[in-house]
């Protein structure tokens, strides 16, 4: 096996989801981060539209953002729908990461090209930024919760009502180990014609 697939075999079959909660808080370095989004900024797209935007945050300013989504969802949720545990939950993420990256679908102005393939293409710019991230050997969680999906959330980030808010990636360091599992069996998953 050639060593080159080895090496990216290895990366993609060890890349984990490692929530914030299990991070440890050692800072990355931000020129590691801007390594990772150069490699985000070679995934695929259409007539090079090239829709993937990210905004970091790092350190202080991370915890910030962390804690500025909390009260998005504290004051866009009605009383009566209110989850502490949510919010809760939302403002946990910010105890142990290094850097939060909000991962953007910037919608072409022309509308060249169909958004679902806008959409893919910001979604393989984020799996990139995963995989450069797995190995470096840093942790990644790709957050789609709480307001992440919202117009709230969009106003909050001075968006355009077109681009999507594909996810906030938590960056961090961790000191545990992840065994990864698929549930579906391969052959459920391809059909082969021949």
């Amino acid at each position: 096996m050639d060593n080159k697939f080895a090496v990216l075999e290895n990366i993609i079959k060890t890349r984990r989801t490692v929530k914030p909660a299990k991070m440890n808080g050692r800072l990355i370095p931000d020129e590691t981060i801007n390594n990772l989004l150069e490699l985000a900024d070679w995934a695929p797209t259409h007539k090079h539209t090239e829709p993937w935007r990210f905004i970091v945050h790092s350190g202080s300013k991370a915890r910030e953002f962390v804690s500025a989504h909390a009260e998005l969802y504290r004051k866009s949720v009605a009383e009566e729908k209110f989850n502490n545990e949510k919010y809760q939950k939302i403002l946990g993420n910010g105890n142990n990461l290094s850097h939060l990256v909000v991962c953007v679908m910037k919608r072409d102005p022309d509308k060249r090209v169909p958004e679902l393939e806008e959409i893919s293409a910001a979604a393989a710019a984020v799996q990139n930024l995963l995989l450069a991230a797995t190995a470096m050997d840093i942790a990644s969680f790709w957050s789609t919760g709480g307001m992440t999906h919202t117009d709230e959330m969009k106003e909050f980030l001075e968006l355009n009502m077109d681009d999507i808010v594909m996810g906030l990636i938590c960056l961090g360091y961790t000191d545990l180990s992840y065994e990864g599992k698929r549930v579906i069996p391969m052959e459920e998953k391809v059909k082969w014609i021949k």
